[in-house]
C-alpha cells in the first residue's frame, strides 16, 4: 500500500506520538483494510521508525484493536456538558455530537463495525461488548437516569440493543445513502426517546404484572 512522502519526524513526547501513530493508523485502515495495511505502511506515513510502533502497541493486530476501541467507544466529550433543561435536548445534543465524530471519521468508523472486525475475534468481541455497555451507562447519564434502580439492567439491556441498531442506521447513512444526516440523526433521537419514555415502562409493567410506569422512569422528559 502506497502511502506517499516520509514526513518529517518531529520531537513529540510519548503521549503525543502515541496518539499521532493511532491517528495514523485510524486514517490508513479506514482508507484499506486490516490485511492490506502493513506496520511498516503506518510508520512511514507517522514518520517513525517501525519498532517504534512495537514499543507503544505491541505489533500490528494490537494497534487494530485499539483503532476499534477507540472508534466504538463512544468518546466522554459526546455526554460532557450536556445543556441544562428537558431530557430530549440533552439527548439531541449528545447524538448530534456523535454523529459529528463518525462523520469526521466515516472510513475508520465503517472499518470498525465492518465484516472483517465482526469476524469471530474474541478481543474484537470483547471490544464491542465493553463498547455497549459504556454506551449504556453514558445514555444514562445523558437522560438523567444514573440514578435508577427498578429495573436497572433490562433498561441497560435495552440501551445496549439500540446500540447494535444505531451502528446499522450509521450504515444506511454512509454506504447505503437511504438516509440523510438529518434524517439519521431524528431517528435516533426519536427511537431513544421512545425506549426510554414508553418501552422501558411496558418492559417493566410487564415484568410486575402491571400496567402503570414505574416511578424510577423520567417524567419530565
Amino acid at each position: 500500500m502506497s502511502t506517499g512522502t516520509r514526513p518529517t519526524r518531529r520531537r513529540l513526547e510519548p503521549a503525543e506520538r502515541r496518539a499521532e501513530i493511532l491517528a495514523v493508523a485510524r486514517r490508513l485502515f479506514g482508507a484499506g483494510s486490516y490485511a492490506s495495511v502493513s506496520t511498516s505502511d503506518i510508520a512511514a506515513a507517522a514518520g517513525v521508525a517501525r519498532p517504534l510502533i512495537n514499543h507503544y502497541f505491541g505489533g500490528k493486530r494490537e494497534l487494530y484493536l485499539e483503532v476499534v476501541r477507540q472508534m466504538m467507544i463512544v468518546p466522554a466529550p459526546v455526554v460532557e456538558s450536556l445543556p441544562e433543561g428537558p431530557v430530549r435536548r440533552r439527548l439531541e445534543v449528545g447524538i448530534e455530537r456523535w454523529i459529528d465524530v463518525v462523520d469526521r471519521n466515516r472510513d475508520a468508523w465503517l472499518t470498525a463495525i465492518g465484516p472483517e472486525s465482526a469476524g469471530r475475534d474474541p478481543e474484537i468481541e470483547r471490544i464491542m461488548l465493553e463498547a455497549d455497555d459504556v454506551a449504556a451507562d453514558r445514555v444514562l447519564a445523558g437522560a438523567l437516569m444514573t440514578d435508577v434502580t427498578e429495573g436497572r439492567e433490562e433498561l441497560r439491556a435495552m440501551i445496549r440493543s439500540y446500540g447494535g441498531m444505531l451502528r446499522a442506521a450509521s450504515r444506511e447513512w454512509l454506504i447505503r445513502g437511504t438516509l440523510n444526516r438529518g434524517e439519521l440523526r431524528t431517528f435516533l433521537v426519536e427511537s431513544i426517546m421512545g425506549l426510554i419514555e414508553v418501552t422501558y415502562p411496558a418492559v417493566l409493567a410487564e415484568r410486575n404484572g402491571a400496567r402503570k410506569p414505574p416511578e424510577s422512569s423520567p417524567s419530565t422528559v
